[in-house]
């Protein structure tokens, strides 16, 4: 498990990598979370170019920082999800933030 965090004043990228499961979304959520409080981007954008395997914590962590996000208003996107990820995330109705 691996995120990396790129902040450039109102957008906030994290770079996901390895799998998310359980503990591994547990970690990630911590780190990302205490940046979004910190900085409070309008818009969070989610890398998952090198995430190999995600269950559906990865689908929670996802949710939760939406939810964190909007409380000031701020948005959410998910770039570059493999093909299985991409359905994962489409089936959890997350379709319309993969751009």
């Amino acid at each position: 498990m691996s995120v990396q965090l790129k902040n450039s004043g109102d957008i906030l990228i994290a770079f996901l990598s390895g799998e998310i499961d359980h503990h591994a979304a547990a970690e990630m959520r911590f780190f990302i979370d205490g940046e979004l409080e910190r900085s409070m981007p309008k818009l969070i954008v989610f890398d998952f170019s090198g995430v190999e395997f995600m269950d559906s914590s990865g689908i929670g962590l996802v949710l939760g920082r939406i939810r964190v996000i909007s409380g000031w208003g701020g948005k959410a996107a998910i770039e570059n999800p493999r093909p299985l990820i991409r359905k994962m995330l489409s089936l959890a109705g997350l379709q319309k933030l993969i751009r």
